[in-house]
């Protein structure tokens, strides 16, 4: 039986869209300018197109068994053993199919962390049914180091199958030097001791994986997508042959290592970095005699992305980065809770890490389909470019002696600082944004709550005897922040914050772009902005007696009854919406057309403008308007301001022609989209001391 949708054909009418008909329709739109301008770069210089071609051949990449879901890591890292205890419990009744045992002293501690003694971890595990399915991943490092050896004889104590307990043991002696920047113990020191450990767990019954090749010490230092791949291979590599050469087969090794990613905002580098990894790894297996066997990959969403300021934003970034990595084909996901930049996660905090899960899985259905970016012509082709360039640095390291030779020589290093100074520029002048950090601030945010606890106090680890370069964990916001903690701590001072005073010229029409721009620009480093809004009872900013340009007709007393006493014009401190002046308790509405002001374009002097500035308490000054209002009234406006007492005036727009006399007006810099916002915030804050 045939319906009627049978003989529906929706497309049967069109012509067939090709890739050429489409760069015909740019290409007009363009009007001669060239295509490249659509091509976007990322960090390591691969092109993304604007759109590509399906990848008719593409075969999905084998990775998680079919329809099956990743598991659901829960962050356990507080340093009360009983306290996280009771977070370990609530997350498994709630959603979480896994927990990721943090310890004090771990890459991805970030402060805070486990006690790594056997006493804390009987405490953190009781009532955990370990050999129930519950996937359990340690993160440790070198004064943690013991906690591997603890939770298994945990698993001995209590009479559990240790084969039945599915544990990744963590261990990292290599990202722990890379991020330290040293090492007491050279590598052929370290080897026996890592491989011994890892024969002596396998050999009580633990199928492992064991030791762990972390992309997260890369992607933390504001590395790049090719270097952490790269890095994650050569770390792989290096224990793939520290086992072999303490006498395991081959084909026994393929289960004891695992890998561990980075998951960020960037939706299509992750989910085609997650796949690459596949590939590659898969490369090195064959290049080493064994069928290619899917490696485990953990995810964790990146650190290096979470903003203290505005941190709700972070629930957002972390979607993107579960959802990407998902898709991406990882096997577990750890989601960072949003307020961890700030402190040790409340309540609040984990629930909604947790439910970001479990809606992706339960509700959206990620996992139904294997590998669903398959064919898709831009996750194949960036797929493919990580791939390659990944590979080609992967035996730079490896001709450098190997990944731990690469460090002592700051080979990876001197890659990884080349590409942070990049991004770090990037994020300076808000190329790179950063929402609610780099840009739409919010001044006036509720203080978010975060846990009290004290860390957890290591004994220090041997001496370094060798030092080379270290790759400790940054956040791309920090820097806007320092200026956002300066502003708090000023406000705490004096009361108020530092400000800037919004010289808006002309209509709205005019000034609104820039003027919404320039609050932007100085409140993302917690300078306060001061608008210039002539009230509605105003209806010219002129102060009584002053008349318009145009005075032919008179205008004097333009939607004001005759006789009644002119106004000052209102001050605007601008905020989260609109934020009331003392005259102006409330937002007015838009004035009606009698009403309207006259614009600040059509004023003969600026003394209410100056008067204005001096009642704003600002010492910074900005102009604010279209091109056409500065040609006429900027350098009148910016003598004005300089005459009441402006330290430094700032136009929003780039300086053009009329530079030079705006600068001999007294304007001193000039602040547009791509400008140095970070420096020339830094000057702001020296020129108001």
């Amino acid at each position: 039986m045939t319906s009627v949708t049978d003989h529906l054909r929706l497309a049967a009418d069109f012509a067939p869209a090709t890739y050429d008909d489409w760069r015909k329709l740019v290409d007009g739109v363009l009007k001669g300018a060239p295509f490249e301008k659509l091509v976007g770069k990322s960090y390591d210089g691969l092109k993304i197109e604007p759109i590509y071609r399906r990848a008719h051949d593409a075969a999905p990449v084998a990775g998680r068994p079919a329809a099956a879901p990743w598991k659901i890591m829960q962050r356990i890292d507080h340093p009360d053993a009983a306290m996280a205890n009771a977070q370990a419990l609530h997350d498994l009744e709630n959603g979480a199919t896994g927990l990721t045992l943090v310890f004090a002293g771990a890459n991805g501690a970030y402060g805070f962390g486990l006690e790594p003694s056997a006493e804390a971890i009987e405490k953190v595990l009781d009532g955990v049914f370990i050999d129930a399915g519950i996937a359990i991943e340690l993160q440790i490092g070198p004064q943690s180091r013991m906690a591997a050896i603890h939770v298994a004889e945990y698993v001995k104590r209590k009479g559990l199958t240790p084969a039945a307990c599915d544990i990744r043991f963590g261990l990292d002696p290599i990202g722990a030097c890379a991020v330290w920047g040293s090492s007491p113990y050279t590598w052929p020191e370290i080897v026996p001791a890592v491989t011994s450990a890892i024969k002596g767990l396998a050999g009580i019954g633990f199928k492992g994986p064991f030791a762990v090749a972390d992309g997260r010490v890369i992607h933390d230092a504001g590395g790049s997508e090719v270097q952490e791949l790269a890095f994650v291979l050569a770390a792989g590599v290096a224990y793939l042959r520290a086992l072999e050469d303490a006498g395991v087969a081959l084909e026994d090794t393929q289960g004891m290592i695992y890998a561990r990613l980075a998951a960020d905002a960037d939706q299509f580098l992750t989910m085609a970095k997650f796949r690459a990894l596949r590939l590659l790894w898969a490369r090195v297996e064959a290049a080493s005699g064994l069928a290619p066997r899917p490696i485990l990959i953990a995810a964790d969403t990146a650190w290096r992305m979470l903003t203290q300021r505005d941190p709700y934003v972070n629930m957002l970034r972390a979607t993107m980065a579960t959802f990407s990595a998902g898709l991406g084909g990882a096997d577990s996901i750890n989601v960072l809770p949003h307020t961890l930049a700030l402190g040790l996660p409340d309540p609040f905090a984990r629930r909604a890490a947790r439910n970001t899960q479990l809606v992706l899985l339960e509700e959206s259905n990620l996992a139904k389909v294997s590998d669903p970016a398959a064919g898709s012509g831009g996750i194949e082709t960036l797929t493919q470019q990580l791939c390659e360039a990944a590979w080609s640095l992967f035996q730079e390291i490896e001709k450098a002696g190997g990944v731990f030779a690469s460090l002592e020589q700051n080979l990876i290093q001197r890659k990884v600082a080349a590409t942070r100074a990049v991004r770090e520029a990037n994020i300076a002048r808000r190329k790179e944004v950063l929402t609610g950090a780099s840009e739409f601030p919010n001044l006036h945010e509720a203080h978010v709550a975060v846990l009290a606890a004290k860390p957890v106090a290591l004994a220090p680890y041997g001496e370094a005897k060798f030092k080379f370069d270290a790759l400790p964990p940054i956040r791309l916001a920090a820097p806007f922040e320092r200026l956002r903690d300066k502003s708090d701590q000023i406000l705490k001072d004096k009361g108020v914050r530092p400000k800037v005073f919004l010289a808006n010229l002309g209509t709205p029409a005019d000034f609104t772009a820039r003027a919404t721009f320039a609050k932007s620009f100085f409140e993302t480093g917690g300078i306060e902005a001061v608008e210039f809004l002539p009230s509605r009872e105003v209806p010219s900013p002129l102060p009584s007696g002053e008349r318009s340009t145009p005075p032919k007709s008179d205008i004097s007393d333009f939607g004001n009854n005759k006789g009644q006493t002119r106004q000052q014009p209102s001050l605007m401190a601008s905020g989260e919406g609109a934020v009331a002046s003392d005259r102006n308790p409330s937002p007015a509405p838009a004035p009606s057309a009698q009403e309207r002001p006259l614009p600040m374009g059509e004023v003969k002097d600026f003394a209410a403008l100056a008067t204005a500035f001096k009642a704003s308490g600002a010492t910074l000054a900005c102009l604010c308007s279209s091109d056409k209002t500065y040609a006429g009234h900027a350098t009148a406006a910016a003598k004005a301001l300089q005459a009441a007492g402006a330290r430094h005036i700032y136009l929003a727009g780039r300086a053009g022609e009329q530079e030079a006399a705006l600068r001999a007006a007294g304007v001193n810099d000039f602040i547009f989209a791509g400008g140095d916002a970070l420096a020339m915030l830094r000057e702001a804050y020296r020129l108001m001391e």
